[in-house]
């Protein structure tokens, strides 16, 4: 009996160069995934800085709705892409729905970015862009309420109506987040379409009148 007693002894002690080796093999085995952390859950810095500054979004509509083809046209002229996919009233309410938009909040399409935030109605392109860069904590989107006469696509150069944006939160609420003191400006703008047909408008003014 001591002598089991002894050789068990014995067994149980590990020799300092197998420790090493053991360690060796864990790490072949096992390696560290510290530098693999900060890729991992989604895309790369990369892709995500790509994914503001050319967004797609995706554009719920009526078929019929002609002011929503119009803030689509103010997307792309932003550098945005619009895929569009044409709802009855009941299948976007139905969705607005699921995006917990409150009902006074609601406007009369829906762009969603990449599954995860919703841009309801005549949202300007600047401040999707800037949502997205940076998008508040609790908040799913941004909203601006029924048609504002002042919003891209609804704008027409006449008289400009200030307008709010929202933000559309998490737990069906909803939070202040700019205001719209004047018309988009730039190539893309409502203000330069505006400018455009008035100087088409001013042409055919001074073409010459009369038949033969």
């Amino acid at each position: 009996m001591p002598f089991i007693m002894r050789k068990s002894a014995e067994s149980s002690v590990v020799s300092p160069l197998a420790l090493v080796v053991a360690v060796l093999c864990l790490t072949i085995v096992n390696p560290t995934r510290a530098d693999d952390s900060a890729t991992e859950p989604g895309r790369t810095a990369e892709q995500q800085q790509a994914a503001v500054q050319q967004p797609v979004i995706t554009v719920y509509k009526h078929r019929f709705c002609f002011c929503c083809k119009r803030w689509m046209e103010h997307l792309q002229g932003n550098g945005m892409q619009t895929p569009v996919v044409n709802a009855s009233n009941d299948e976007l309410s139905e969705l607005k729905g699921k995006w917990r938009i409150p009902t006074g909040m609601q406007g009369c399409h829906t762009g969603v970015f990449n599954g995860e935030y919703v841009f309801e109605g005549h949202v300007p392109a600047r401040l999707i862009r800037k949502f997205l860069a940076n998008p508040p904590e609790g908040s799913i989107g941004l909203t601006v309420p029924g048609m504002p006469e002042g919003s891209p696509g609804m704008y027409d150069g006449d008289k400009f109506s200030p307008y709010t944006v929202y933000l559309v939160m998490r737990d069906g609420d909803y939070r202040f987040y700019a205001r719209v003191e004047q018309p988009e400006a730039g190539p893309e703008g409502d203000a330069a379409m505006t400018a455009e047909r008035a100087g088409e408008a001013s042409a055919d003014a001074g073409s010459p009148q009369g038949g033969s």
